[in-house]
């Protein structure tokens, strides 16, 4: 099984951009899909977006308008999520998972979750 663990998660400014990286321990990390997600104390986890097991593919929730992009490199078993044009609204705890089915946005189908990132955006 796949153990994950995010970082890079910090202050910005609205308007700035940001990184983040999910490095993988454990076996066949390219056997899994991985997700990001997001939660705050007043929201439910929320999906991000995910990639497939070699990186072809991803797919995103809607209101994200595209600012998110997600890529992976398995020869260094790492995921990133880059953030662009970042919103105060995005100010969250971001977490990574793995699945083994692609297009699974629903957190219970995910494991090997990190202890989470925090990203704070300020107005």
């Amino acid at each position: 099984q796949v153990q994950l663990a995010e970082s890079g998660g910090r202050l910005v400014q609205a308007g700035g951009s940001l990184r983040l990286s999910c490095v993988a321990s454990g076996r066949a990390f390219s056997d899994y899909v991985v997700g990001w997600f997001r939660q705050t104390p007043e929201k439910e986890r929320e999906f991000v977006g995910g990639i497939s097991w070699a990186g072809t593919s991803t797919y995103y929730a809607d209101s994200l308008e595209g600012r998110f992009t997600i890529s992976r490199d398995n020869a260094k078993n790492v995921v990133y999520l880059e953030m662009n044009i970042l919103k105060p609204e995005d100010t969250a705890v971001y977490y990574c998972a793995a699945t083994r089915q692609y297009g699974r946005v629903q957190s219970t189908f995910f494991d090997g979750w990190g202890q989470g990132t925090q990203v704070t955006v300020s107005s």
